[in-house]
């Protein structure tokens, strides 16, 4: 459950029998919020408002348990967009991390779809399986948590629609994602700095196997809209990546540097 106060700030709550939310202005009891209508006000015993609402995947993703850095929900939705993810597909993501990036695909892909996640780290395995069956309520159809490496693991779980990265070295996915993703597949790579993207564009446009190789910088600029003091937020995150999207063909393609 998502309460916000007066002044805008959010609480993330899961909602438990004979538990108490407790604030600087009061307390409310779990059992008054149990069963209650969305979009409802509550208040403390101090007389404190607080909005109920259920949480959106953007509230969850940001306050979420984690052990990895999340993907934030502008780059999530870029990503699933770039990578036009849809109902039924096979796809495979690398790295897991907390799975803020699982849960997205997995909500495109319903029903009937299948989501491979590669995850080397066993901590970060188990918090992003606990992360995915907390918001879904339950172990969602068709996700399998590979703990393992991608480069050595998506040749197994192929042919697959779509491949999405987010990794120190995508560059090395490239060979095995030629390979395990259909002709007219998608791939999609979030990494932070300009030598990645660099890499990364090199290694898809000489292994002669992607097409349409694009980048594009993801930027947000929250406003602040109060009367007539419109103005951009003071504090914004100004970067956080690059995308790098390409399309699978069935080659050999040349890159544009090497058209003759």
């Amino acid at each position: 459950m998502l309460l916000q106060d007066v002044k805008g700030r959010r609480y993330l709550i899961t909602l438990e029998a004979g538990a108490t939310f407790h604030t600087h202005k009061g307390r409310l009891a779990h059992d008054q919020l149990i069963g209650s209508a969305e979009g409802t006000v509550a208040r403390t015993d101090m007389g404190q408002k607080l909005l109920v609402l259920r949480p959106t995947l953007a509230d969850w993703v940001v306050k979420m348990p984690r052990g990895a850095q999340v993907i934030y929900p502008k780059v999530l939705a870029l990503m699933v967009m770039a990578a036009d993810v849809q109902p039924g597909m096979t796809v495979a993501e690398a790295g897991t991390g907390s799975g803020a990036l699982s849960i997205a695909l997995l909500q495109a892909l319903a029903p009937g779809g299948r989501l491979h996640s590669f995850e080397r780290r066993p901590d970060f395995a188990d918090q992003a399986r606990r992360n995915v069956e907390r918001w879904f309520g339950k172990p969602p159809d068709g996700f399998e948590l590979h703990e393992g490496d991608v480069v050595e693991g998506i040749g197994t779980v192929g042919p697959l629609d779509r491949v999405l990265l987010d990794l120190l070295e995508p560059w090395l996915v490239v060979p095995g994602a030629a390979e395990a993703v259909r002709p007219g597949g998608v791939l999609v790579c979030f990494v932070a700095t300009v030598p990645q993207v660099m890499r990364l564009a090199e290694a898809l446009e000489s292994s002669a196997r992607f097409g349409l190789v694009e980048t594009s910088e993801a930027i947000f600029r929250p406003w602040h809209v109060d009367g007539l003091a419109v103005r951009p937020e003071h504090r914004m995150v100004g970067h956080t990546g690059f995308l790098v999207s390409a399309r699978r063909v069935d080659g050999p393609w040349p890159s544009p540097g090497r058209v003759p």
